[in-house]
């Protein structure tokens, strides 16, 4: 069931939409500012600006896809230590605009570095100069239109204008939503952590519903740190932890033109100094943040495109991680597994199936697979004990897990992905009316 954004953040539905979520604070360096530029024609926000008034470390991961966007292009140009502002529109890819696409970002880009000196000259004793080439762009919505300069470029000044400082949860929650395009619910995590004896915060936003299988991350997300990181470390460390969660992730295998998933370290939190991405200061830091990625990743797939169940296929003791994730993603990605899962079909022959077109050698006569902790198949043969009416009670559930042994090896990867229902086709024959 879909959210009516109007009404989301309503006085009297505020405060239950609101208890649903962790509360999301202040991180000192980061500022928030959502505005409606008549993207959509509901009038919901759908430009959203984080700035980073000293600047903020930062490290992307973006789509394998041999198609990008024009943002995309644009980012990838980047190669500034710091950056000042990221703006997100929603509605409109800027994919296959061409030079009108980039064009616009340059414009835009400008206008809003123009802008945000001003206000640096305005509220800090020692203002700088802020250039087009330290702004970032995330852009989502449908491919080939043509992307809306006029429009955002009017509203840049409300932007910069309505710039808050001092975040809370309703604040980081209209960024959230203003990153929404079929999505039917915001999505935010946090974590906190230790590096020495200092408390830090790390917060994750992200945005994602369909042509969902990352081959880097998924669609757009966003994690925002206070600590004090080198952008190489901070590439390393987004690179190690996007492996086993938004690249552990398939609503319908389809990867995105515009995918993007970007930390940013604002340094105001004081701590030892971190050299290496082996520095033990940083274990604490690590998991915490492999949390984040993988609450947003799994939060992604929980509001796929018409899903109705949650899946989690683990795939475990094969030869290794790799193996493992190809096998996992066989099965989330075949159609006649999704729909059975949908209809609560307990089709264990679609199971085997899947996992046999992995194309990764097996010893079936080994192979068991379990739906929760209900054994079907048993070293390569339908267990004994099965009774169909048990699991086709357990696929009833929301939640599903699906647990395949591979027995050649000690490596296990976890792939979590969605059902396959008659409301995806829906959503997307309707996506663009």
């Amino acid at each position: 069931m879909g959210i009516n954004l109007t009404n989301f953040l309503s006085s009297k539905s505020k405060s239950k939409r609101m208890m649903e979520f962790q509360d999301l604070d202040h991180i000192d360096g980061v500022s928030i500012s959502t505005v409606s530029a008549n993207l959509y024609n509901n009038s919901r926000d759908d430009l959203v600006m984080f700035y980073f008034r000293d600047g903020a470390n930062h490290a992307s991961v973006y789509t394998q896809s041999k198609i990008i966007s024009e943002n995309i292009k644009w980012n990838l140009n980047l190669k500034v230590k710091k950056i000042f502002s990221l703006i997100v529109n929603t509605r409109n890819a800027n994919c296959f605009t061409g030079k009108q696409g980039f064009k616009s970002l340059e414009k835009i880009a400008e206008l809003a570095s123009q802008k945000l000196t001003e206000k640096q000259k305005e509220d800090e004793e020692l203002p700088k100069k802020i250039k087009s080439k330290e702004i970032l762009f995330g852009c989502t919505g449908t491919i080939g239109e043509i992307f809306p300069e006029e429009k955002i470029s009017k509203k840049i000044h409300d932007l910069v204008d309505k710039i808050k400082y001092t975040q809370n949860k309703y604040i980081w929650m209209k960024a959230a939503l203003g990153i929404m395009t079929t999505d039917t619910q915001p999505k935010m995590a946090m974590e906190k952590c230790f590096i020495g004896n200092s408390e830090v915060k790390i917060f994750g936003l992200a945005k994602g519903s369909g042509m969902i299988q990352p081959n880097m991350a998924t669609t757009l997300g966003y994690v925002f740190t206070d600590a004090d990181i080198p952008n190489d470390i901070l590439k390393k460390l987004l690179k190690k932890n996007i492996y086993n969660t938004f690249n552990a992730i398939s609503c319908d295998s389809d990867t995105s033109t515009n995918d993007m998933v970007t930390i940013f370290s604002t340094g105001k939190l004081k701590h030892p100094k971190i050299q290496t991405i082996n520095d033990d200061k940083l274990k604490d830091f690590d998991i915490a943040l492999n949390k984040v990625l993988l609450n947003l990743a799994k939060r992604v797939v929980s509001d796929g495109e018409g899903a109705s169940k949650f899946i989690t296929i683990d795939i475990q003791n094969s030869k290794n991680e790799d193996d493992a994730k190809k096998i996992g993603f066989s099965i989330a990605n075949s159609p006649l597994v999704k729909t059975a899962l949908a209809g609560e079909d307990p089709n264990w022959g679609r199971i085997v199936m899947a996992i046999g077109k992995a194309g990764i050698p097996i010893n079936h006569e080994k192979l068991s697979v379990k739906f929760g902790d209900i054994s079907v198949v048993h070293n390569g043969k339908l267990n004994s004990n099965y009774h169909e009416d048990e699991v086709s009670e357990y696929m009833k559930s929301d939640s599903i897990e699906i647990n395949v042994d591979i027995c050649n090896g000690s490596k296990n990867f976890k792939v979590y992905t969605m059902d396959l229902t008659k409301k995806y086709i829906e959503i997307n024959g309707d996506y663009r009316s």
